[in-house]
């Protein structure tokens, strides 16, 4: 880890990403691999993710899609991550709200004709694999700082930091997160909508297996339940609910949740995966959703890109926020990559190939996410009749099923 003396100020990158996270790092690592210098700002950097403790399995777990795996084969990570610690889903199962036998939605790998629907790990696993691979990077400098201030030129931006070193690149890429001070400083708004939700998560020991699918309740009042499958006999649980009912939750005890489990779903959530023990403490979090005007800036002469949750936020019942967020640092990485030989990095033509190219994939899916929650939010008899008919409906056309499946496998291809 570096910091940078005053003797250095200013000092001249191709890039500056800025934002810590999974996002962030793989970010770096890739465009330092291709061949440009790079410099990864952020607080706390110089604390790599720790090590999982055998047993122990961290509480920020997500679904990484076939488009994931496909970026960390591309930066040379996924092969050196603990796989024991990843559960290969093959089966997904929807529920709707009223329990009807029809009213369900089965994805199958098998059906889709793919090896996988998803992998279940945790993100500081991926973290510690991009900090250990940055280390050998030589392209690569990592700083402890906060970009407290960033102007632009005609030909670079200029990030000021708190240790009060100034950082001159060609190109910024925010990767700092909702609310995110790169998109601020580039004057990219965004709009911000408050679902009123909180996720609670806790990964759970269970007594029945799993059978290597992933489960999801729409429960009566708004609320979804997710289950996802751990290696061995373990699930994570998402539940997103109303903040008073979350904070209700964190306060019950193992026995208290057993009997909550009990009740959910007319029972089908004990009945498919029987007593359920704690693996963590559970622990919640707001939802919202949030998307960028633009994906690049300023308006005049952009010279920022957006990346994942600084560009977009979803609620996680898809569970493809993350793999989103990654499928924009592929489409920034093929884009440089593939750039004609007489183009700079920081050619507004390339960035604007950037925008267009992950306009598309944002839009479909916040949308749906966002339709979706709203349609199971809802309390008419008419939309609980509608909703639960759509599931039915989808169930029973094959065509669409594997064309939702490949969707949300991602579509990014590498060479």
């Amino acid at each position: 880890m570096s910091s940078l003396p005053p003797s250095f100020n200013p000092h001249q990158f191709d890039i500056a990403v800025v934002g810590a996270g999974l996002i962030g790092k793989a970010t770096a690592l890739g465009l330092a691999q291709l061949g440009l210098s790079t410099v990864h700002i952020a607080p706390d950097l110089s604390q790599s993710s720790a090590a999982p403790a055998a047993g122990q399995w961290s509480q920020r777990i997500y679904a990484f899609s076939s488009s994931t795996q496909a970026l960390l084969k591309k930066i040379q990570v996924w092969d050196a991550l603990d796989l024991s610690r990843f559960q290969v889903v093959r089966d997904m199962r929807i529920f709707g709200d009223r329990q009807g036998p029809q009213d369900q939605l089965h994805f199958s790998a098998f059906e889709a004709g793919t090896a996988q629907l998803a992998w279940i790990g945790e993100a500081n696993l991926i973290e510690q694999t991009l900090d250990q691979a940055s280390r050998f990077q030589n392209k690569l400098e990592r700083l402890d700082a906060t970009v407290t201030q960033m102007t632009f030129a005609e030909t670079e931006a200029k990030l000021t930091l708190d240790n009060q070193v100034e950082i001159r690149a060609k190109l910024v890429i925010g990767a700092d997160g909702a609310r995110s001070s790169i998109r601020e400083f580039a004057g990219i708004t965004a709009q911000h909508e408050d679902y009123q939700q909180s996720a609670v998560v806790a990964n759970w020991n269970s007594d029945l297996p799993h059978l290597e699918t992933a489960n999801q309740w729409f429960l009566e009042g708004g609320d979804i339940l997710a289950m996802l499958p751990l290696p061995g006999k373990q699930v994570s649980m998402v539940w997103s609910t109303s903040p008073e009912n979350a904070d209700a939750l964190l306060k019950l005890n193992e026995a208290e949740w057993q009997l909550r489990f009990a009740e959910l779903a007319q029972g089908a959530v004990h009945a498919t995966l029987g007593n359920l023990r704690f693996n963590s403490v559970p622990a919640a979090f707001p939802l919202s959703k949030i998307r960028a005007a633009r994906l690049i800036g300023p308006a005049q002469n952009p010279q920022v890109i957006l990346v994942g949750d600084a560009a977009h936020v979803m609620h996680p019942l898809a569970g493809q926020g993350l793999n989103l967020g990654l499928r924009d640092v592929a489409t920034l990485l093929q884009v440089l990559e593939n750039r004609e030989s007489f183009r700079l990095i920081n050619d507004p033509l390339l960035l604007r190939r950037y925008e267009r190219e992950r306009q598309g994939d944002t839009s479909a899916l916040l949308w749906v996410t966002d339709r979706l929650k709203k349609l199971f939010g809802a309390q008419s008899t008419f939309e609980q009749g509608l909703r639960n008919w759509g599931l039915g409906l989808v169930n029973r056309s094959h065509l669409l099923k594997r064309r939702l499946i490949h969707q949300a496998l991602g579509e990014n291809h590498f060479e």
